[in-house]
């Protein structure tokens, strides 16, 4: 009843990885050509930045988790 109980266990996180790979190649593939002109670059990696310290800065003040 139970012969392949494990294999079927194990082959969920290989389908979430193979699941969550496609996404994120989908989401960035339309930005490949923006990153060949270095302005363009740049632009995305201050926006990317910025995002990432914009959201810190909202859950640290959100949930009171020191000075902000």
């Amino acid at each position: 009843m139970f012969d392949g109980f494990w294999e079927n266990v194990f082959r969920y996180p290989r389908y979430l990885v193979t699941t969550a790979l496609g996404v994120l190649l989908s989401l960035f593939a339309p930005l490949a050509p923006l990153v060949k002109r270095p302005i363009t670059l740049v632009a995305l990696i201050g926006l990317l930045i910025s995002s990432l310290v914009f959201v810190s800065l909202t859950l640290r003040a959100m949930l009171g988790l020191g000075t902000v």
